[in-house]
């Protein structure tokens, strides 16, 4: 399935995109997409309902986040080996654990906002990966069986805030509106391989971003198993589970983000995300 949220910000609806592309009611039908709304038992019943029942609604709507909201924004850093290598940094030997502020959730083609004193605002492609089941202490070989679903994430940066300032990366990573979701939450079953999707960014029209889940240090799987050794993971839990090379950090002369800029970003199977970079 297809899951999208339609609607003013704010006033998202959820939908279901149904095999003509017809773009299907589901509210008052189930409940918004986030936390025991993505839970595996909850894609069941949606999965029940038979499509031509459902409202039909008009294309055109601009396109919200396809989770409300999430419990833990999680993500994994330096995970492709040329993006660790463009960046400075070694490949790492586990997986790097970082967070961005639920509050950075944002619509796939919502204008991207500098906030005030960002100089080196940056781009990253990345598979988002939506926790459908509780994960605590799962192995490698059962952990994808806990995936309510994937999606496109695009994990903005401000790497001055990221690197320059001390602390975490989480405030480097935060902005509103730094982390654009969707367009669709394609759910797991459409998915049979994490580890065969193509992924790619435009900057411009000009492609700096292209590869491939392949490329990945530590796969989806490995990622679940490892982060269950620490903490529980809960349905609606959403991971971005790194970028590839071609960020504006490992560009020389580096390149950042201005007003006026255009991004266009892709997940093989996943949608695409359209953003406008504007100042604050």
């Amino acid at each position: 399935m297809k899951l999208m949220r339609v609607g003013p910000k704010g006033q998202e609806r959820p939908t279901l995109v149904d095999a003509e592309g017809t773009i299907r009611d589901l509210s008052g039908v189930v409940p918004d997409f986030a936390g025991e709304g993505v839970s595996l038992e909850a894609l069941d019943r949606i999965r029940a309902l038979d499509p031509v029942t459902l409202p039909a609604l008009p294309e055109g709507a601009r396109i919200g986040a396809c989770l409300a909201s999430v419990p833990t924004f999680h993500c994994i850093g330096l995970n492709y080996a040329k993006h660790a290598a463009e960046t400075g940094g070694k490949p790492p030997r586990e997986p790097i654990l970082f967070t961005k502020a639920s509050s950075s959730l944002s619509g796939p083609n919502d204008a991207v906002i500098l906030p005030p004193g960002s100089e080196k605002s940056d781009w990253e492609v990345e598979l988002g990966v939506v926790i459908g089941k509780p994960c605590w202490q799962v192995s490698e070989a059962d952990a994808l069986s806990h995936v309510a679903g994937y999606c496109v994430v695009n994990d903005l940066s401000e790497r001055e805030w990221q690197m320059e300032r001390g602390g975490q990366w989480v405030k480097g990573k935060s902005a509103p509106g730094y982390g654009p979701c969707g367009p669709w939450l394609v759910t797991a079953d459409e998915v049979p391989d994490p580890q065969a999707l193509r992924l790619s960014l435009d900057l411009n029209g000009e492609t700096v971003q292209d590869s491939d889940t392949s490329d990945m240090i530590f796969g989806v799987a490995e990622i679940i198993s490892y982060m269950s050794r620490f903490m529980l993971l809960v349905p609606g839990d959403l991971i971005a589970t790194g970028t590839p090379s071609g960020v504006g950090l490992g560009m020389e002369p580096k390149r950042f983000l201005r007003p006026g800029d255009s991004l266009a970003l892709r997940v093989e199977g996943l949608g695409e995300q359209r953003q406008e970079i504007v100042a604050a």
